[in-house]
């Protein structure tokens, strides 16, 4: 097995985790980082709203967006980047929550993704005052990088993931999440539409003359 995995954040227009603004992603393969990916990405409509407290966090604004593909346009993109790997985010319950109800609010069918936690890897092999991702990547070796950017978080992401399965001789994301005793968990998967039962055909009806023969002999 290889410690081969996709590292994905995300940024919201507002406290709305289907109010996804961008994405960044970051593929690893042998533990090393190979492709990395990111866009802007139009909320969903109800969605779409930026406050001003996650625009001072990201700097993204409405304009920023205004031509940046919709949540449904942009899902295959992203799905077809990362594949069937497992996700890794930091914080995954914010990421996941995201990906779930982006595709609740335009009606998409959310992918099954199976993922793990960077930051719960993270305050089992790490001895640090904090745990959020700038303390966390720069005690992985990865420092001075655009907080807050999404590419650039995913890349954090990654190299926490890869520092933290080398510290503890993980080869694999499998044994990485046992030896530090963090679950991989995965996204529901969407319920299936029940298919309607085909309607009974009609009996068809009985001429007069033949029901009254029928009384006659019952």
């Amino acid at each position: 097995m290889a410690l081969d995995f996709t590292a994905i954040d995300f940024e919201t227009a507002n406290s709305s985790n289907a109010s996804a603004c961008a994405v960044g992603m970051a593929r690893v393969r042998d533990g090393q980082v190979v492709a990395t990916a990111g866009w802007l990405i139009r909320p969903p409509a109800g969605h779409d709203v930026f406050f001003d407290f996650n625009i001072g966090i990201h700097g993204i604004r409405p304009e920023d967006v205004a031509n940046a593909p919709g949540w449904s346009a942009q899902l295959d993109r992203l799905t077809a980047f990362a594949g069937s790997d497992v996700l890794v985010a930091h914080n995954a319950g914010f990421d996941m929550a995201v990906l779930r109800r982006a595709c609740e609010a335009t009606g998409d069918v959310c992918p099954p993704y199976r993922y793990l936690c960077s930051l719960q890897v993270a305050r089992r092999t790490y001895e640090l005052p904090s745990y959020r991702l700038p303390l966390v990547a720069t005690a992985a070796g990865f420092a001075d990088f655009a907080h807050h950017d999404a590419l650039a978080d995913a890349l954090a992401c990654a190299h926490i993931v890869i520092d933290a399965a080398r510290r503890v001789a993980a080869d694999d994301l499998t044994a990485l999440a046992e030896t530090t005793g963090v679950r991989l968990s995965a996204i529901p998967a969407a319920p299936a539409v029940p298919v309607p039962a085909p309607a009974a055909a009609a009996a068809p009806a009985i001429p007069a003359p033949a029901a009254e023969a029928m009384l006659a002999v019952a």
